[in-house]
């Protein structure tokens, strides 16, 4: 262990990545810097529950309050932990199961939820960035099968029992991509994304799953790296009109707003590593993420000047994990044992489907 384990610091506003499976000093030096306020997760940090376990045991002792943890683990192609975890299906499936049984598919949402959330709670893990409200307007390559439905409605719907499962188990929900991802076509992790339409459009179709979510009590948001090119001409997750007066102001959003990744193209167009995270801070982010760029998280750490608020560390603090329990002991939990049956149900329908196409 790190000689200087459990020292005593408030959050930051950063969250970075590590390389491997497990950390090195350097990373341990790095996720010790007052800016630093949690570790994003990726499928090179995972080899098996036990290591995954250990890393994240060692990640929340080198801190007080622990640094927290999060993970991209939404279900389908965008599961990062895999082998002893319950594959997840897109969340797609979900929104075809409404069209049949709505009362059904709510109830299997909330055990989904649950069911994501209780395994990653398990081995440490504070929270997943999802569910994914982005509606399904069938042009976003990069969203796809991770919409849960067309229907604003629909998906605000799935969203909030999505939520209330995780709840349940005692993790915090982080909606994404504010205002809307889901309608042009562009990918921004490579990409420099621009949405033409008008903001009465964007506000009257994609933003209301997320009101659903935020009149429920919603944790945190992620805004979406795309040029609303009618309402302003920076992203979303830079711009203080989309964070401050659409979000926080007329939304009454109360929760914390985590950008998404740094290093995606999408928002490399906009400034150096350290500008563009004081660009996301002064817009209203309260968490940043610089991933899988060790030379820029170095830059930022070094060159950026900022302190957070007492607010904004509050936000942050509420998404830790309120619950936690042995991931060998899950297996004899009969509400586990619930929701596999169910996920597997859907998964086998799914793979019937395919071979059928």
């Amino acid at each position: 262990m790190h000689k200087v384990e459990g020292k005593a610091l408030s959050l930051g506003s950063i969250m970075i990545d590590v390389a491997g499976t497990e950390l090195t000093h350097t990373e341990c030096e790095r996720l010790l810097d007052p800016l630093v306020a949690g570790v994003i997760l990726f499928s090179r940090n995972f080899e098996s529950i036990e290591q995954l376990t250990q890393l994240t045991q060692h990640i929340h002792a080198l801190r007080h309050p622990r640094l927290l943890i999060g993970v991209d683990h939404e279900g389908g192609r965008v599961q990062r932990f895999k082998t002893g975890f319950t594959r997840l299906p897109p969340m797609r499936l979900l929104g075809e199961l409404y069209d049949q049984d709505p009362k059904h598919s709510l109830e299997v949402a909330q055990k989904i939820g649950w069911l994501l959330a209780s395994e990653l709670l398990a081995v440490g893990v504070d929270f997943s960035f999802a569910p994914v409200v982005d509606l399904d307007y069938g042009e976003s390559t990069v969203i796809g099968d991770r919409a849960l439905h067309r229907d604003p409605l629909v998906v605000g719907n799935l969203a909030f029992h999505l939520m209330l499962g995780m709840r349940k188990a005692g993790m915090a929900s982080v909606a994404k991509h504010f205002p809307g991802h889901g309608f042009i076509s562009a990918d921004t992790h490579t990409h420099v994304a621009v949405d033409e339409r008008p903001l009465n459009d964007i506000v009257q179709h994609d933003v209301q799953p997320f009101l659903r979510l935020i009149e429920n009590g919603l944790d945190a948001v992620m805004p979406a790296h795309v040029v609303y090119s009618n309402v302003d001409r920076l992203p979303a997750g830079f711009s203080n009109y989309w964070l401050q007066t659409v979000l926080r102001k007329q939304c009454h959003f109360e929760g914390a707003i985590i950008s998404d990744d740094m290093s995606m193209q999408a928002a490399v167009a906009f400034g150096g590593a350290t500008q563009r995270v004081l660009t996301a801070l002064q817009a209203g982010c309260d968490l940043v993420l610089v991933c899988n760029q060790p030379n820029a998280v170095d830059e930022v750490l070094a060159n950026l000047n900022w302190h957070g608020s007492v607010l904004s560390h509050a936000r942050l603090i509420r998404l830790h994990a309120h619950n936690k329990v042995l991931f060998a002991s899950l297996k004899y939990d009969p509400l586990w044992q619930a929701a596999v049956t169910v996920v597997n149900q859907l998964n086998n329908e799914y793979e019937q489907k395919s071979l059928l196409v």
